[in-house]
């Protein structure tokens, strides 16, 4: 049977030829993997203890979203569509013409509505003209019914005295007639011009104008529709934009109106926008949903609710981008002690 050595040595030969026992050298362990194990771990845990940090300085959701204006364009009077302005998604400015109706009924009713005022006004010209006379006649009147007074009463007889009286009543009364010509011609008058006014104003209904500046959205109308009144007929998003967020109720008292915000978009990645609270809403967004919940019930469970908070942006950067309403974002409002 072989000699085996204990365990621990090993038979080495020399130079001279002969073997030697000496303790066999173990392979040292590699520290490194361990090494690196803790390192990830310790940024691991600095990591979530500096988010835990920050957030207890800033209170956060991710049920918000862009909000904007959204205006309804239909028209005011029934029409046919002679020209539709604006295409796809276009943007637009305050005051530019969309949709154009057919306006030739209008524009006859306005010209009908002027010759109107200008017969209004000649008919009042005349009238105060009558006043005039009719002022003339009662002067001149008066004026003999003075001279027969002033004679000697023997000059002139009772008749005469009579006739001077009775044609100063009937001056008067001439006069007063043409008085009130004048005031049923200024009557007319106005009533010719409201006409006027209103014949302008139809006209200016066939002319349907952007509210505001913004961007087209859901344009149904075409060239050669006929629409009635109050026909949705395209929209138009308004160019501001702000952000809605649903904060739960529990984290209000960390939120005031003014405090400083930042936000993030899912759309814009790598993108912080600031932005600061602009108002918060008295009421919860179950009290205006259409069904309200009725909790008067034998079964009633808590539920947290949330509140609308609006954020306004600061951050000029927002024009360079496309923030559509609607899209989701994650505001960080910054708490207050």
């Amino acid at each position: 049977m072989q000699y085996k050595p204990p365990s621990g040595f090993v038979w080495l030969r020399g130079k001279d030829g002969k073997e030697r026992r000496v303790a066999e050298e173990r392979p040292r362990k590699n520290l490194r993997p361990f090494i690196i194990l803790a390192v990830v771990l310790g940024l691991i845990g600095g990591a979530f203890g500096l988010y835990a940090w920050h957030n207890s300085f800033y209170v956060t959701t991710d049920d918000a979203q862009i909000d904007g204006n959204i205006y309804t364009i239909s028209p005011q009077i029934a029409g046919r569509v002679t020209q539709v302005a604006v295409g796809d998604n276009q943007h637009v400015t305050v005051g530019q013409l969309l949709v154009q109706l057919d306006d030739r009924d209008q524009r006859v009713a306005v010209l009908k509505a002027e010759a109107g005022l200008a017969q209004a006004k000649a008919d009042l010209a005349q009238d105060e003209a009558q006043v005039s006379v009719a002022r003339a006649s009662v002067t001149q009147a008066q004026s003999d019914y003075d001279r027969f007074i002033a004679i000697n009463p023997h000059a002139t007889t009772a008749q005469q005295v009579d006739a001077a009286t009775e044609a100063i009543e009937a001056a008067k009364a001439k006069l007063t007639a043409a008085q009130a010509a004048v005031q049923s011609g200024q009557a007319s008058l106005a009533t010719a011009g409201a006409a006027l006014a209103n014949a302008k104003l139809q006209l200016s209904y066939t002319q349907i104008l952007a509210p505001a500046a913004g961007h087209v959205a859901t344009r149904t109308v075409r060239k050669g529709d006929v629409v009635a009144p109050g026909t949705a007929m395209m929209a138009v998003v308004g160019d501001k934009v702000w952000v809605t967020a649903n904060y739960k109720e529990t984290q209000l008292p960390g939120i005031r109106i003014g405090a400083l915000a930042t936000v993030t978009v899912d759309a814009v990645p790598g993108v912080i926008f600031k932005a600061k609270v602009d108002s918060i809403q008295y009421g919860t967004g179950a009290v205006f949903s259409l069904l309200p919940a009725q909790n008067a019930t034998g079964n009633y469970i808590k539920v947290i609710q949330r509140v609308p908070v609006k954020l306004v942006f600061t951050d000029s950067r927002v024009s360079h981008y496309l923030l559509a309403l609607g899209m989701s974002v994650e505001p960080s409002i910054r708490k207050s002690h």
